[in-house]
């Protein structure tokens, strides 16, 4: 199956066909064990320039979610469409493509190279994109400073705080300035100040055009969301 984009690039900002939506999903069924459904029929369209807050108890399958939103798993049925093209069924190669092109990934572990320094762990997506890890170095030492992780950029995540860790996770999702960014728990381990500064930045993105999505169990990161979907 092919995958027409209705996108322009333009330098390192990347502009929709006016009228589509960055993400669209309909109808989607997920069960990791047959017969016991984690998604039932679940439909979502995700707006450029809108923060949305995925809510509910643990279990609801609030990660799951989002895992199949970043196209990291496959529905049974149902469509997820990508700037208005249906992806669901596309090759795992032209996924990673597609991910490495529109998506960033706020795991909610941080999920960091243990192997590589902290400028490494931020810079790799460029590789997928066919970028060098120079061209990007200079945007990720400035989201590095921005966000506060004022250690020496070629530690290891080993030596950082799990504050830290969350961190450099955010600055790598953020490099390629991408079109759907989606955070797991963003600031579970953040103390307050710092928990408003990665919304602020978040909420900063998507008004920059993108459709941002955060799974939350904070009351007060909803609230500070343009809408919140509870599962």
């Amino acid at each position: 199956m092919s995958c027409a984009h209705p996108w322009e690039t333009v330098g390192s900002v990347s502009t929709l066909t006016p009228g589509v939506l960055p993400l669209d999903v309909r109808d989607v069924v997920f069960e990791y064990v047959p017969g016991t459904r984690v998604l039932d029929s679940w439909s979502a369209q995700f707006e450029a320039g809108s923060v949305t807050a995925l809510t509910g108890p643990s279990g609801r399958g609030k990660s799951t979610l989002l895992y199949l939103l970043g196209l990291m798993l496959r529905p049974r049925s149902g469509s997820i469409l990508v700037d208005g093209n249906d992806v669901t069924r596309l090759a795992d190669a032209q996924l990673a493509h597609l991910r490495a092109e529109r998506f960033g990934f706020v795991f909610q572990d941080a999920a960091l190279d243990p192997s590589r320094s902290i400028l490494d762990n931020v810079t790799e997506t460029a590789l997928y994109r066919g970028q060098s890890r120079r061209s990007v170095t200079p945007r990720a030492l400035d989201l590095l400073t921005r966000f506060g992780v004022d250690i020496p950029p070629k530690r290891k995540p080993g030596q950082v705080s799990g504050g830290q860790a969350q961190r450099i996770a955010l600055c790598r999702a953020l490099l390629a300035h991408p079109k759907i960014l989606l955070a797991d728990e963003p600031t579970g381990n953040l103390d307050p100040a710092t928990t408003t500064l990665v919304v602020d930045a978040l909420r900063d993105h998507a008004r920059n055009g993108a459709a941002v999505i955060i799974v939350t169990h904070s009351p007060e990161v909803a609230a500070a969301c343009d809408r919140e979907l509870r599962l």
